[in-house]
C-alpha cells in the first residue's frame, strides 16, 4: 500500500503546484514607459588611457552612464518596482551577477532581492577594488585581482546602493536590493513591464540615480493590464 500512496501524493502535489503557477501567471500586468522633459546633461567620454588593457576593449570610448537617454525622450536604467501592496518574496537561489569588464560595470544597474546571492566577477587583466556604499546595509570594500574567484555576498535590507571602484575613478554602478520579485529596469526605449500581479492595490515606484523617485497608485482587478507612465524632469548638469 505504501508503494501506491507515493505516486498519488506526488500527483496531488504536482497538480497543486501547477495550479499555483497558473494562478500567478494569470495575474494582471502594469507596463509603461519612462521619459524625461527638459535638457539632460550630455554623457561625457571616459578616458581609459591609464588602463590600456581596458581601453583596447572598446572600439570607441565609452561614455558616462549616470543619465542614458534614447529616442523620443526615453530614459534608460530606471528601476520600476512595486513598493507597496505586494508581500515580500523569498529570494531566488540563483546569484545576481555583477561583471567588471573593460573597466566598466555590467549591468550599470543590477537589481536583485534581499538575501539573494550576489556574485561580483572580474573579467579584466587588471585589479579592481569594488566598494558599495550602503546607508542601511553593511558596507564592504574588497580588492579583486585578475583571475581571482568571484566575490560572493548578500544584503539583508532593501536599499539602493551606489557602487564605485577605488582603483578606477570612472567606474560607477548601482545595486537595487528589492523586497519582492516585482521589478523591472527600463530599456533603451524607456519601456518596462511588471507581470503576474494578483488583484489588489499597489504603489508603483520609479527610481533614477540622478532624477530621484516618482510614485503612482494602481489597482489591478483580475488579469487586466494597466498602463503607468513616468516623466522625470531632466537636470542640465
Amino acid at each position: 500500500m505504501r508503494v501506491k500512496l507515493i505516486p498519488i501524493t506526488a500527483a496531488v502535489a504536482l497538480i497543486f503546484g501547477v495550479g499555483l503557477l497558473h494562478a500567478r501567471a494569470g495575474g494582471g500586468t502594469v507596463s509603461g514607459k519612462v521619459t524625461y522633459e527638459g535638457t539632460p546633461a550630455k554623457a561625457k567620454p571616459i578616458d581609459m588611457s591609464k588602463e590600456p588593457s581596458c581601453a583596447k576593449q572598446h572600439a570607441t570610448p565609452i561614455t558616462t552612464e549616470t543619465v542614458v537617454t534614447g529616442p523620443s525622450n526615453s530614459l534608460e536604467n530606471v528601476v520600476v518596482y512595486i513598493s507597496a501592496g505586494a508581500p515580500d518574496d523569498a529570494p531566488p537561489s540563483q546569484a545576481a551577477k555583477f561583471e567588471q569588464k573593460g573597466c566598466q560595470y555590467l549591468p550599470h544597474v543590477l537589481v536583485f532581492q534581499v538575501n539573494q546571492p550576489l556574485e561580483v566577477v572580474n573579467d579584466d587583466q587588471t585589479s579592481h577594488n569594488i566598494h558599495p556604499l550602503p546607508k542601511v546595509n553593511r558596507e564592504w570594500n574588497k580588492s579583486q585581482p585578475p583571475g581571482s574567484p568571484a566575490i560572493v555576498d548578500k544584503y539583508d535590507k532593501p536599499e539602493f546602493i551606489p557602487v564605485k571602484c577605488n582603483v578606477h575613478p570612472w567606474m560607477h554602478g548601482n545595486f537595487a536590493v528589492m523586497k519582492n520579485s516585482h521589478y523591472a529596469v527600463s530599456g533603451d526605449d524607456g519601456g518596462f513591464k511588471l507581470p503576474n500581479l494578483p488583484p489588489g492595490k499597489y504603489t508603483v515606484t520609479a527610481w533614477h540615480e540622478s532624477y530621484g523617485e516618482q510614485r503612482q497608485e494602481v489597482t489591478i482587478s483580475g488579469s487586466e493590464a494597466k498602463t503607468v507612465n513616468f516623466v522625470f524632469k531632466a537636470k542640465p548638469y
